[in-house]
This record gives C-alpha cells, structure tokens and sequence, in this order.
C-alpha cells in the first residue's frame, strides 16, 4: 500500500507541488500579501505542465499569462504600498463602466478561445476550458488592481474549473479548486471590510 502512495505521489509530484503553491497563493491573496505573487507565478508555471499533460489547452496557456500578470500585479502592488498614504495599495470597488467594458470583452474573448480550441487543438472540453479560461483572465486582471469584484469572478470560474479537472482525472487540482472556492467568498468578505473601512476613513 505504501508502495502504491509513493508511486502516486512521484507521478503527481508536479501537480502536488503546484496545488500546494497555489494554497499558498491564495491565502496570502485573502490577506493582501505582497508574497502572493511570486508564490502564483512559481504555481503558475509548475500549471503548465500539469495541464499540457491532461489536454486543457487553453488553460495550460492561462498560466502563461498568470506568469506575466504576476510580474504586473506583484510591481502594481508595491507601487501602491509606496504612493498609498494607508501604506498599502487600497481595495477598491468596481466601476459601472468598467463592469460594462469588462462584460464586453468577456463574450468575445471565450468565443475567441472556443473557436481555436475546436479547430486546432484536440481538446475534449472546448466550451468549458474557453469559458473558465476567459472568466479566470478577467478576474486575475482585477486582483492585480486590487478590485473586490475579482472573488465573485473567481468564485464561478474556480467551481467550474473544478468540474473540468474532475472530469479530466486532475484529482488534486479539483480539490485546490473547491478549496478555491471557499477561498474565494472568504476572500469577498475580507476585502469587502478592507474597502468599506477605507471609505469611511475618507468621509
């Protein structure tokens, strides 16, 4: 039996390295934590692999761009941290016209992504890999610029991601993803109390 666990784990070690990481990554996310980003970024790339390996295309590129938004948010937030007079970058609420622009790019955006992944990839899940994919763009961007409305994106892309590796055998991964979840409402009520002290401190 142990031998059948270590031989599991050794096949897993990249994808158990990565969900581990990735907990990391959003806890300290939760606790506005500047060491989120370079904790994302090293999970990001282990991603790649993992999921190159199980044929989600499009989200295995997602980690790509994970890497890059990494970079932008871990400097976004440090800049922040020194122009802020709170000493930290502040949560802030979303726009309407950002919400508008943001609702504009999304349809397109996993139409795009739908369209490449049924033409030029063999991909088993087109639909879902675009869809989780695009919301996940999305929503990281929001993080990076510290806007609370980028849980509740989380919240459904991170479900449902969670039924797309089920559904691919990434059985570590979907447990990180329903942590993620969870993650993800507690992380909406913390920086719902960041922003809502921030604004009464200005009035």
């Amino acid at each position: 039996m142990a031998e059948l666990v270590l031989l599991w784990l050794s096949a897993h070690l990249t994808e158990i390295l990565g969900t581990i990481l990735g907990l990391v990554y959003i806890l300290l996310s939760v606790k506005q934590r500047i060491f989120t980003w370079p904790a994302g970024i090293i999970s990001s790339i282990l991603f790649v692999i993992v999921f190159f390996q199980a044929r989600i295309y499009a989200n295995a590129l997602l980690q790509f761009y994970y890497v890059g938004i990494g970079f932008y948010g871990w400097y976004y937030w440090l800049k922040g941290k020194r122009e802020s007079p709170e000493g930290h970058l502040p949560v802030r609420r979303m726009s309407p016209s950002l919400g508008i622009k943001l609702g504009a790019i999304l349809v397109p955006l996993t139409g795009t992504i739908y369209y490449i992944l049924s033409e030029y990839t063999d991909s088993p899940v087109p639909l879902m890999d675009a869809s989780t994919t695009a919301l996940s763009i999305l929503a990281t961007w929001l993080m990076a610029r510290k806007i609370l409305f980028n849980w509740i994106i989380w919240i459904i892309a991170d479900f449902a991601a969670a039924g797309l590796y089920i559904y691919r055998g990434l059985i570590p991964t979907s447990l990180l993803y329903l942590v993620y979840t969870v993650l993800a409402f507690y992380g909406y009520f913390e920086w719902k109390k960041s922003v809502e002290k921030t604004e009464y401190v200005r009035h």
